[in-house]
């Protein structure tokens, strides 16, 4: 992999870091303000949050798998 790609690949996953935290303050917010009345939002919050996690772990993985072999 070359230096642009995994500079690229980096991006990616702060990116990605960055979504999951959005998505886990949303989730947190639910907590904190909406509940008990909100309760229906919780599986669709939720998720969207395992979601993007599992996006990040993914490229995280990817990324740190590319610079052993860099």
């Amino acid at each position: 992999m070359t230096e642009d790609e995994l500079k690229a690949l980096d991006k990616e996953v702060r990116k990605l870091k960055r979504i999951s935290s959005e998505w886990a303050s949303q989730l947190h917010d639910l907590v904190e303000d909406k509940l008990p009345a909100g309760y229906e939002q919780i599986p669709a919050i939720a998720q969207s949050t395992y979601d993007a996690c599992a996006a990040w772990a993914a490229a995280s993985e990817k990324l740190a798998a590319a610079q052993k072999g860099a």
